[in-house]
């Protein structure tokens, strides 16, 4: 039995010791950064997409949803290779696919091969992320300089989805829609030398055999049901354009369940989730993450289509909604020592709502400061004090060398639920509009999908409330020792 070298071993004292982990840090947050830039950065750049490649408005969707079904379904197969592979290897493995298909799909000449690379983009995505959070923890003792260090990680994450609108903006009305992706080609590889340079391997178990046929039955499962949502739009909820994929892909979800609790190595063992923080917690990022991931395409096109802002404008509108989101993750270590890893989460998640609730009030001839800034900010400071409470008591809840599988799982629940949520709300708001480009409508339509949203945050409130764990101070925990 032959073990790796774990990237938290010292290999020199005091001052290169600070300086690896310091690398670590920075590696694992930049590779976040760019995996979580992706889900958001393409929105601004849809309509320039559909004109030069002549994509239908389902399949601007797919440009999404390719990319986070794929990040969704094979996150729990990253997070299982890192502890068993290696986090450094699978970190360089991930980054790389990261790139290459970044560089596919900004040279794309054919709608098909956009999609074909945001899907592998979301693979390679999917490989990188969890590696990410287990080279931090890793290399950050647990106690206050750990909780700062996910902190940073989260913060760093939400800016990259945040950053995505004005990023997005700048390199489309600047240069082309296809600079949102090849933007990641140069940073990928700078990256991946300096971390091929400065990172030392390390992996938390064994070598052993990865289920790949559960990765598999996972993220068909999930494509097909966001499939079968979005069918909804044009066929309705009873026809079988709808049941067939809807039903179907229910049924390969509950094969994965199946296959989980049968197989000798599974992907997600059935066991992980009966820790309660960690089943909790991981329900509640999947209701967070099913609301925040679609804002940021409704408050996008609400921007374009309806207020007449050009793509560098819906950019710079969403600044403010930007570093909400990052000041509030950066805040939330801090906050948790005082409230409590489960209050901080109400409290995040109620003020998230509250953001909903206001942006559902919208109107056509809106005012920026009412209709897009403070709604925006509310929305993303709740959504920031949330994400790090959830996480780091998912994270407690994990097991010893299962760090990479639970991280994944965190990620996986955020994202899974920001695919189907994006599904179902954007049939919610077509259901609305009914096909008119009429702003009146379109921003009913859209005001409908944000109120929908705020019901679903305020059902995952309830549900948190009886839930997740029962508050604890900060030594009781154990998270925050010094």
């Amino acid at each position: 039995m032959t073990f790796m070298v774990d990237v938290s071993t010292p290999t020199r004292r005091n001052g290169g010791t600070r300086t690896r982990t310091w690398a670590v840090v920075l590696a694992a947050c930049t590779g976040q950064f760019l995996v979580v830039l992706d889900v958001s950065v393409v929105n601004v750049a849809l309509p320039s997409m559909r004109t030069d490649l002549g994509l239908s408005a389902s399949g601007l969707q797919w440009v999404l949803n390719a990319y986070s079904i794929a990040f969704a379904g094979f996150m729990l197969l990253g997070g299982r290779a890192a502890d068993l592979y290696g986090r450094k290897r699978m970190f360089l493995v991930g980054l790389g696919l990261f790139t290459a298909a970044s560089l596919a799909g900004g040279l794309a000449q054919e709608g098909w091969q956009l999609l074909g690379a945001r899907a592998a983009q979301g693979l390679g995505a999917a490989v990188l992320a969890p590696a990410t959070l287990t080279l931090l923890t890793a290399a950050v003792p647990e106690g206050p300089a750990r909780t700062k260090a996910i902190g940073t990680w989260m913060a760093v994450g939400a800016g990259g989805g945040a950053a995505g609108g004005l990023i997005g903006g700048v390199l489309t009305d600047a240069l082309s829609w296809r600079w949102v992706l090849l933007i990641n080609v140069p940073v990928g590889v700078l990256v991946l030398i300096g971390a091929a340079l400065w990172l030392a391997e390390g992996r938390a178990g064994e070598r052993g055999r990865i289920d790949l046929p559960g990765a598999l039955l996972v993220t068909a499962g999930l494509a097909s049901v966001a499939y079968g949502i979005v069918q909804t739009e044009e066929s309705g909820w009873t026809a079988a354009a709808t049941l067939v994929p809807l039903l179907g892909g229910l049924a390969l979800l509950a094969l994965f369940v199946l296959v989980e609790a049968r197989t000798a190595k599974p992907l997600m063992p059935l066991r992980v989730l009966g820790a309660r923080a960690v089943a909790s917690a991981n329900v509640a990022m999947f209701v967070i993450g099913s609301a925040t991931f679609s804002m940021w395409y409704f408050m996008t096109v609400y921007a374009q289509n309806v207020l007449g802002y050009s793509a560098l404008e819906a950019g710079l509108a969403l600044i403010p909604t930007s570093v909400a989101v990052v000041v509030g993750s950066k805040c939330a270590p801090r906050l948790m020592v005082r409230t409590g890893a489960k209050n901080l989460a109400l409290i995040g998640t109620a003020m998230a709502a509250a953001g909903f609730g206001w942006q559902s009030t919208m109107t056509a001839d809106g005012s920026y400061l009412t209709a897009v800034c403070l709604p925006g900010v509310l929305m993303m400071a709740g959504t920031g004090l949330a994400a790090t409470p959830l996480a780091t008591l998912a994270i407690s809840g994990a097991a010893l060398g299962e760090a990479g599988l639970v991280s994944g799982l965190v990620n996986t629940s955020r994202t899974m639920g920001g695919a189907l949520g994006l599904a179902a709300l954007s049939t919610v708001a077509a259901a609305r509009t009914d096909g008119s480009a009429n702003p009146v409508e379109l921003t009913a339509g859209y005001a409908l999908a944000f109120r929908t949203a705020g019901g679903v945050l305020l059902c995952g409130l309830l549900l948190m409330v009886i839930w997740l764990p029962r508050h604890r101070t900060a030594r009781d925990q154990g998270l925050f020792r010094k």
